[in-house]
């Protein structure tokens, strides 16, 4: 497996990372299969392991997998979504973040935390207020680096300057959304990513499973996600028509559809590493496969025929838009106030 430096941390991680989301209650709910994917992933290679304070009790499988291991491994977890029912455990405010450390670091079983990011931006909170108290963390040496996501490319550069002026640590890395159906990121998150040096880690490589090519079109996508609440980009045809294209390019080129779009993400110049969320060992196994995977200019021409570079196909249900897209009041004048006369 090669390395490649996060951003300008002088951390040095895997093009592959393993996301745990789904390894624990919110996917394999089965522990020590749980662990065990978690153990092959490091045996094959991939020093990088991405979780979240909000993913069920992921972050206690990969503490109890990273048992003897935890110094080998760049560890990063996230922090801003609901955990219980307390409306003050969530956001980005100081007072949830010094605790939202601390219980991470004890599900983690760890005195530090490698990359620890704000996974979605919190309009109810200053970004001043987020950035000062994750300084601190660093300088009591708890966190190595902070980290955003699913910023906009103006949230970004708000947040570099806040930490210009007020000196506080800045951001180093973004974690998008990124796939082949989903290339958006490209107008402005990537090259927003690049001036300032900031590594990105990518999301979804495999667009929530519909590049895999288990979700075809004109077919009963009856598998393990299309059938859960809120998955309904699974049976958008527009998507789907995309992806026959891709199965047939990927195998024109003698590759899996899902080895195509991991290589294809890890290919541009802006993206540090593709975060790979197996739910099973095979899943995982699949993945490890495909690390030798390198697509030519051609494959990615024909990739940019079929996906043009900056545009996406439909869109994850599960993508957060922000508030100005999701609230209809922020985005339609009062009745009175909508016509010109």
């Amino acid at each position: 497996m090669q390395y490649r430096t996060l951003g300008r941390t002088g951390i040095k991680v895997t093009p592959f990372a393993l996301g745990a989301m789904m390894l624990g209650q919110m996917g394999n709910p089965d522990r020590q299969e749980a662990i065990r994917i978690i153990h092959r992933a490091l045996d094959g290679g991939i020093n990088f392991v991405d979780t979240a304070d909000r993913y069920g009790d992921s972050e206690q499988v990969v503490g109890e997998a990273l048992r003897g291991r935890r110094d080998d491994v760049v560890l990063a977890t996230k922090f801003w979504g609901p955990v219980d029912d307390d409306v003050n455990h969530r956001g980005a405010s100081r007072r949830w973040i010094v605790q939202a450390v601390e219980r991470s670091l004890r599900n983690l079983q760890t005195d530090y935390i490698d990359l620890y990011q704000l996974h979605r931006p919190d309009p109810e909170t200053d970004i001043d207020e987020t950035l000062s108290a994750l300084t601190d963390l660093v300088r009591q040496g708890k966190v190595r680096a902070i980290g955003s996501s699913s910023m906009r490319g103006s949230e970004i550069v708000e947040a570099q300057w806040m930490s210009e002026r007020r000196g506080f640590e800045r951001f180093r890395t973004e974690q998008p959304n990124y796939s082949i159906l989903d290339r958006e990121i490209e107008r402005e998150i990537l090259p927003v990513a690049q001036r300032y040096g900031m590594g990105t880690l990518v999301y979804s490589p495999l667009a929530g499973g519909t590049l895999t090519g288990r979700y075809r079109a004109g077919q009963e996508n009856d598998v393990f996600r299309s059938t859960r609440t809120g998955m309904n980009h699974f049976r958008d045809e527009r998507r789907l028509a995309v992806v026959e294209q891709l199965i047939a390019l990927a195998a024109e080129a003698g590759l899996s559809l899902a080895h195509l779009a991991m290589a294809f993400a890890i290919a541009h110049p802006g993206v540090t590493s593709a975060i790979a969320g197996p739910r099973t060992m095979e899943q995982l196994d699949d993945t490890l496969a495909g690390v030798d995977v390198s697509l030519s200019d051609d494959i990615l021409d024909r990739i940019d025929a079929i996906v043009a570079p900056g545009e996406s196909v439909g869109a994850m249900d599960m993508v957060y838009r922000g508030p100005e897209v999701g609230a209809p009041a922020l985005r339609r004048r009062p009745v009175a106030q909508r016509s010109a006369a």
